[in-house]
């Protein structure tokens, strides 16, 4: 899979590198614009440069694990986003969890620590509760 993702990354810089050369070299000066050959050596550099930087980035971001879900979430921290009243919503990791609080009524915007799970609901302390404990 990834070997496959390096050659087309790199048949497609290729092309795209050989479409510009074209443009550059015999498109533009029949329109009357003419680019010199070290400005259009440059801007192929930098485009072979963003090509491998985007290619690295973008292999790094597919080989990392998801990190939200239900596994993940004991610990985590969030704010309330729907008053706990023992039961609302709070926002962990970018995600709206349906919450219950275990210390009761919790007021909107405060921090709270994920302390246990059932299916999909999370059960939360206040922040400062949970590290008092």
């Amino acid at each position: 899979m990834m070997r496959q993702r390096l050659l087309i990354a790199i048949v497609s810089t290729l092309l795209e590198e050989v479409a510009f050369l074209v443009v550059g070299v015999w498109l533009l000066p029949l329109w009357g614009v003419k680019i010199p050959l070290p400005a259009i050596i440059a801007i192929m550099i930098i485009w072979l440069s963003w090509s491998i930087f985007t290619y690295r980035k973008g292999t790094r971001a597919l080989m990392q694990k998801p990190v939200s879900g239900l596994a993940n979430m004991v610990g985590s921290t969030g704010i309330v986003v729907k008053e706990l009243t023992p039961d609302g919503l709070v926002k962990i990791k970018g995600e709206l969890w349906k919450s219950h609080s275990n210390s009761g009524h919790v007021e909107k915007g405060a921090s709270v620590v994920v302390i246990g799970q059932d299916r999909l609901k999370l059960f939360v302390f206040p922040q400062s509760s949970a590290s008092d404990k």
